[in-house]
């Protein structure tokens, strides 16, 4: 590579936003993938791998698919459910290659890697993928802010786990390329800001998936004391409310009002009682 070549690329040593893109393998089942993905990730930057219950862990297999990524690989986090691993995330993306009974708000990979760089710059954000024959759980879809799908050729729609996950983190690589060129450009005009910024400095920030299941939990709480759900008998009531409130992403200072909403909620219906 010349030297003009290698002065258009950011160096991994200043790729703070892809440090803050988490790469989630749920219950891979063979872990020759897992290095496969590994490697994957490395080709594109990215270099956060996060294990949910692998139900085969990384070996020599592994390791000789992972061919030059092994530093991936060894670092590799392994953690036992998938809400362990998304925890401090503001943004988490699911892959999905089937349509849902209940629509989930939908991102295009292109899409997808925009959003990922764009929102980096605050929290670490995740691409979500499932098991090899089954994918995700409606469950785990639901703790994702978004689903993305990749559309393959619909006569022979398959692909591997290595294969998505080099799909989706060639889109977030070259977002962040532009958005790198963009500020260097922008830095050297003195002009404009950061586009990697998502908010204004006055606006709070989106929570984190921690956050937003303690509000979920809060929330349910709440209807449940109202009577609105019925304990034995809940029904979709949380499942669309979850697709309602994901679409709409409050924020951090709405969340809190939201929760006060709910205790007032809880305080009447026990002087009720």
């Amino acid at each position: 590579m010349s030297d003009s070549q290698q002065g258009s690329q950011p160096s991994n040593t200043t790729g703070t936003l892809l440090d803050r893109v988490k790469i989630v393998l749920v219950n891979t089942s063979d872990c020759r993938n897992i290095g496969s993905a590994a490697r994957a990730m490395k080709t594109m930057g990215l270099s956060q791998l996060i294990l949910v219950d692998p139900i085969e862990m990384p070996n020599g297999q592994a390791q000789a698919m992972a061919a030059g990524a092994t530093d991936v690989l060894a670092n590799a986090k392994v953690v036992s459910t998938l809400a362990e691993a998304i925890e401090d995330c503001g943004l988490v993306v699911g892959t999905s290659a089937r349509s849902r009974t209940l629509p989930w708000p939908m991102l295009e990979p292109r899409g997808c890697g925009e959003k990922m760089i764009a929102e980096a710059d605050e929290y670490p954000v995740a691409l979500v993928f499932g098991r090899e024959n089954s994918g995700l759980t409606n469950e785990e879809l639901q703790l994702c802010h978004f689903h993305v799908q990749i559309p393959a050729n619909p006569e022979y729609s398959s692909l591997n786990l290595a294969m998505a996950v080099q799909t989706l983190s060639y889109e977030v690589r070259t977002s962040y390329l532009l958005a790198h060129d963009q500020n260097y450009q922008e830095r050297s005009t003195g002009n404009g800001n950061s586009i990697a910024k998502t908010k204004n400095e006055d606006d709070e920030l989106y929570p984190v998936i921690e956050e937003t299941e303690r509000f979920y939990q809060h929330f349910e709480k709440a209807l449940k004391a109202t009577g609105f759900i019925v304990e034995n008998h809940p029904g979709l009531v949380m499942t669309k409310l979850r697709r309602l409130f994901n679409r709409a992403r409050p924020d951090v200072k709405e969340i809190k009002m939201m929760r006060g909403i709910f205790a007032s909620m809880e305080r009447s219906s026990k002087e009720k009682s």
